[in-house]
């Protein structure tokens, strides 16, 4: 059963429907459910479908492409293919023999084919440009977890396959509200607190999700899933970032140093903390990051090109760094033991601002502004002689002349403004305002779980959203 993805599906249909060639890239993090989206789009619908071999020769990847061709109903052809212009070939006799309507080809994991000087990029250009462009009955999906080989190679392409995608769609992790649809479809009962805890370990990577046992609660889950000694995902770090980019350490060192900072880092103070070169390789690495989504780039107005903001945003990245990268096998620690003590909280904390950063749609919607134009960015001034330093996680600047300066708390009940507190707020607005020389209304906004206590400081709130408005 599908949950969500309304609009990659309404694409993935029309494409369908089309009267012309179409060639499409699913691409997304690992365990986003590509591969799910477009089995369940066209289950039955397929002409040819095969799936890529990890780490497998070419030789090797040629033997399972020729199989898939015969299991489809090619027939058996005893003449071993020799390169991939004879594996495209075959697959071009075998789609002009069949029926006439739509032909849906889909190539899951698509990176991994492409071994060391095998050729297959040429022969899959020579396919598309050569003979699936020009019909119009032809429908050619490929899908990947390499995000940055997908990019680079057929997204970014500078060669024969530059331009020739007639849709590309990144799958996102699912939002709060489609998790809480995915646990009531399983039968799970749990509250919009309880999603959110599981949002703050897991993301939206629908894989995760399916490890939740409806008879455990959060604490017993997530000790299961990940501080078990055999947890399914206690290792899924070491992974993640190996399946996605092909040189991979560059990528993680540049995660492990945003790691660290709460509002994020320069690119300069990026190649510092990572002792990494400041050259190309760099630059792609910072790329992909933002390309699969876990590194957003923010750009404050009033600030200079060089010092816009990478800040890490992948929840599961950031609860490993936390609990999960110093744990070894005889490690005895789990989440129902530490889950009330200071280090979980301020990880609840800094966890619930990432969470709303990835739910902008729900706040502008929350804040009645869905229909406005915005923009959204970190924003940090730098100490001086005469002034504190200080940080904003998250302005939304609208086209109506007025900016919403969100202040997320989390809490365990109602969030109670103190007067320490209530100082901060205003000297983060007004340090905003006097550097930025902003000169629209600046409205603070307080996100929390269960709402504020309306004290004597809550006057300052111009607007309130709740955890509730997340999910809609």
């Amino acid at each position: 059963m599908l949950i969500g993805r309304e609009a990659e599906i309404k694409k993935l249909k029309e494409a369908f429907s089309s009267t012309s060639p179409e060639f499409i890239a699913v691409y997304g993090r690992r365990r986003v459910g590509k591969t799910y989206l477009i089995r369940e789009t066209f289950e039955g619908h397929f002409a040819f479908y095969h799936t890529g071999i990890a780490n497998a020769s070419r030789t090797e990847q040629l033997e399972r492409f020729a199989k898939s061709l015969e299991k489809q109903g090619a027939g058996h052809n005893k003449k071993q293919l020799k390169n991939w212009f004879e594996a495209f070939d075959r697959l071009e006799a075998f789609l002009q023999n069949m029926p006439v309507g739509k032909k849906v080809v889909f190539i899951d994991e698509l990176p991994w084919m492409d071994t060391q000087h095998s050729g297959f990029i040429c022969a899959l250009e020579a396919f598309w440009n050569g003979w699936a462009s020009a019909r119009n009955d032809v429908m050619l999906v490929i899908c990947g977890s390499a995000t940055s080989w997908m990019t680079n190679k057929i997204i970014g392409a500078r060669g024969g396959l530059h331009n020739r995608l007639t849709h590309r769609i990144r799958l996102e992790p699912f939002s709060l509200a489609e998790c809480e649809r995915f646990l009531q479809a399983k039968g799970i009962v749990a509250t919009r607190r309880q999603i959110l805890e599981y949002y703050m370990v897991m993301g939206g990577v629908p894989y995760y999700w399916n490890f939740i046992a409806k008879d455990k609660s959060p604490a017993q889950n997530i000790d299961a899933i990940f501080f078990a000694s055999d947890g399914e995902l206690r290792d899924e770090y070491s992974h993640l970032y190996a399946s996605l980019f092909k040189k991979p350490q560059h990528h993680i060192a540049i995660v492990t140093a945003l790691g660290t900072k709460k509002v994020g880092m320069t690119r300069e103070e990026l190649v510092k903390a990572t002792r990494l070169a400041d050259n190309g390789l760099f630059s792609q690495s910072l790329s992909e990051l933002v390309e699969c989504g876990f590194v957003k780039h923010y750009h404050a107005p009033g600030k200079k090109t060089y010092s816009a903001l990478f800040q890490l945003m992948d929840n599961f990245t950031l609860f490993h760094f936390k609990f999960l990268s110093d744990l070894d096998k005889d490690d005895t620690r789990s989440w129902s033991t530490i889950q009330n003590t200071p280090m979980v909280n301020a990880w609840r904390g800094l966890s619930f601002e990432r969470v709303c950063l990835e739910h902008i749609a729900q706040l502008k919607k929350a804040l009645g502004i869905s229909g406005i134009s915005t923009r959204q960015y970190a924003w940090r001034s730098r100490a001086s002689e005469t002034t504190h330093g200080t940080q904003i996680d998250l302005l939304i600047e609208r086209a109506d002349n007025a900016v919403s300066i969100c202040e997320m708390k989390y809490a365990s009940g109602e969030y109670e403004i103190t007067k320490e507190e209530h100082g901060r707020m205003l000297y983060r607005r007004d340090r905003f305002l006097a550097e930025t020389k902003y000169r629209g209304a600046a409205y603070i906004t307080l996100v929390t779980i269960d709402g504020t206590v309306h004290n004597a400081y809550w006057n300052d709130i111009q607007n309130e959203v709740k955890l509730d408005d997340l999910f809609q």
